[in-house]
């Protein structure tokens, strides 16, 4: 084997392209700006709605983004974390720009849905899913604005499999919601991170952790809202059942995480999960044969339609204005 074939194989292997899907006002792009602040791609996080003295987000560039505080255009943002290139696409999520998330969709090897806590699945969210599933693209789900009031999380994961119609697997599990939101518990490190608000969630929020039997948290936690909590863990056992990988990549499970993008709560947790889990870019289907990434690097030329491969006289197509795809 080639050492550019080596090369490629290795870059293809740590690279994840995903989109990032959602209703309008979930708070997809929120979340974009907050993964590109724990990828050290921005220093201050962006808000959608910002005021004079806050940052405009990073994804919504266009004066009309900023202005209407929506997603209009699809960008692809990307950046490195811990040994992962990440490719990030924050698509729009309102009906009248959607064309241009379906063709997104197209090229992308995972999503992330983003669900607001408060109201569940909405009309987009539900269109925009039926277009991964035909196109077999694995779905995350981030259930996101815990800090606000929210319907009970296992209500949440009820909504998801019976509308979806597909296995929900929760990661982690809220404590508490709105003003009682006391932060989330890792089911599989078996960790509880409490919540710690900050000034319009601009900066990542600090986060202890303690094993759920620690005695310590009864003084930090809300005996009540402990309990709740408590009682909905014991009872995921029984009523979901356990990750598994290859269904997972086969679009026939879908991971659950709970947080506050806002706030930056659980969003690192997520990140970190969905890098180890999510899928390496795979061969795509063209005039009928397979074409891996690693085989026959192409141009991709300015004009549609046009393609050569790169053995093919690069001097002259360079001459006619390429660019590397």
């Amino acid at each position: 084997m080639k050492e550019s074939d080596l090369t490629i194989a290795a870059e293809t292997k740590r690279r994840r392209t995903f989109a990032i899907i959602s209703h309008p006002d979930a708070g997809k792009t929120t979340l974009t700006e907050k993964l590109l602040l724990y990828g050290g791609a921005i220093h201050l996080a962006g808000s959608v709605t910002s005021r004079k003295n806050q940052n405009a987000t990073a994804s919504d560039w266009m004066d009309m983004e900023k202005q209407r505080g929506i997603s209009i255009s699809s960008t692809v943002l990307q950046f490195d974390y811990e040994g992962f290139c990440v490719n990030l696409l924050d698509t729009p999520g309102h009906h009248d720009f959607s064309e241009d998330t379906y063709r997104v969709l197209s090229a992308v090897d995972a999503a992330v849905m983003v669900i607001d806590a408060g109201k569940g699945i909405e009309p987009q969210t539900l269109k925009l899913f039926e277009v991964c599933r035909r196109r077999g693209v694995p779905i995350f789900v981030f259930i996101n604005k815990l800090d606000r009031p929210s319907q009970p999380p296992l209500e949440l994961l009820d909504e998801l499999e019976r509308v979806l119609e597909l296995p929900p697997v929760p990661m982690n599990w809220p404590i508490g919601d709105g003003p009682r939101f006391r932060g989330i518990y890792d089911l599989e490190e078996n960790q509880l991170h409490l919540f710690e608000r900050t000034p319009h969630g601009s900066f990542q929020a600090p986060v202890e952790v303690g094993g759920i039997d620690d005695p310590e948290l009864k003084n930090l936690i809300d005996e009540e809202v402990y309990e709740a909590a408590r009682q909905d863990i014991d009872l995921l056992e029984a009523v979901t059942e356990p990750l598994n990988e290859e269904k997972l990549r086969a679009g026939e499970q879908m991971p659950v995480f709970f947080g506050s993008a806002m706030n930056n709560f659980g969003v690192q947790l997520m990140l970190e999960r969905f890098l180890a889990l999510a899928p390496e870019p795979a061969g795509r289907e063209s005039k009928g044969e397979l074409i891996k990434p690693a085989e026959n690097p192409f141009f991709c030329l300015q004009n549609p339609g046009e393609y050569e491969s790169t053995a093919s006289r690069p001097s002259r197509l360079r001459a006619r204005g390429l660019r590397r795809v």
